[in-house]
């Protein structure tokens, strides 16, 4: 449905994108990821046809953006960060505008205005001004002009900016149902909102795709994916450190310090990337044959938190 291949952006002396190249499918839901100033927006804007890349190619379900735009923009469906909304219009004058804009034709325009109202629960504003509406309805009427032509693909820029948790959860369930019918690019700073919505993400670091993938796939890339955290008993601390040892090797990243009951101690290591993998139950079976008892056990896998941290922060830019 969209594909892009080798993508780079220059304003003057500055390269904003950087031989970007990503492919999404049909029916998936792409959480666009990127510090500020990333490359995010420019990205979304040239595949709406807002501006043209300086190099490389984009095609917007097998249509290219920079031969025929008009055709790509027709659809697609695209909500900014600042949703362009008329205030002294009331929700359906709004919509009927932008079904004009978008060459709906008369017999099907009603339609189409009423099916986008109940897709984002406006019915009962319908006949408001705009400007009268909370931020939360402003969002909606934003998305009902992105869907009102039935694009199969929708752009959305931080479509939850400035929500409150109601709001959010309100637009998040939205743009997940939308996400079942239709490919979906979502820009967010929201990251948990990424991993209740996205089957894919894509983070940008100045400029560059610096993941992709699913959060799992691209956590299974990153040393130190998986943290174990015990407490045991059975031994002293320096003996326990000599069989911590003979299961983690001596690549992994271990630490120890005696438990609050005597006889215990706390062990907490991360695996590194040329590591066997562990399970509880590999882990359960070592401790036995090495004559301890686990009291606690946990393991931590990365969040997308940790992932977006390590690939967009110092450790990542370097």
């Amino acid at each position: 449905m969209i594909e892009v291949q080798g993508l780079t952006k220059r304003y003057g002396p500055v390269e904003a994108v950087r031989g970007v190249s990503f492919t999404l499918g049909t029916e998936q839901v792409l959480g666009f990821l990127g510090p500020n100033g990333a490359g995010k927006t420019t990205i979304m804007k040239i595949l709406t046809g807002y501006h043209f890349p300086s190099a490389g190619t984009a095609w917007v379900a097998g249509i290219s953006v920079q031969e025929n735009p008009v055709e790509v923009k027709k659809r697609i469906g695209y909500l900014p960060e600042s949703v362009p909304l008329y205030g002294d219009l009331t929700v359906d004058e709004y919509l009927s505008f932008i079904a004009d804009a978008r060459l709906i034709q008369r017999d099907l325009r009603k339609k189409a205005i009423q099916s986008s109202l109940v897709a984002c629960g406006l019915e009962q504003v319908a006949g408001k001004p705009i400007e009268t509406l909370s931020k939360g309805y402003k969002q909606r009427v934003g998305l009902a002009q992105a869907i009102v032509h039935d694009p199969p693909i929708l752009i959305l820029d931080e479509p939850t900016s400035g929500l409150d948790p109601n709001q959010i959860i309100e637009i998040r369930n939205l743009i997940k149902d939308l996400g079942k019918r239709k490919t979906v690019i979502l820009s967010t700073h929201i990251l948990q909102e990424v991993e209740a919505i996205c089957s894919q993400v894509l983070i940008i670091h100045e400029g560059r795709i610096a993941a992709q993938g699913k959060p799992d796939e691209i956590a299974g890339t990153l040393k130190g994916t998986d943290t174990w955290e015990l407490t045991l008993k059975g031994a002293a601390l320096p003996e326990i450190t000599e069989k911590v040892r003979s299961l983690t090797g001596t690549s992994a990243a271990v630490s120890l310090t005696e438990g609050g009951v005597p006889g215990t101690v706390h062990v907490s290591f991360t695996l590194s990337r040329d590591t066997q993998p562990l399970d509880g139950e590999g882990i359960f079976d070592w401790a036995v044959s090495e004559g301890l008892k686990i009291l606690q056990m946990n393991r931590k896998k990365l969040s997308l938190e940790d992932i977006f941290v390590k690939l967009t922060g110092e450790e990542g830019a370097a």
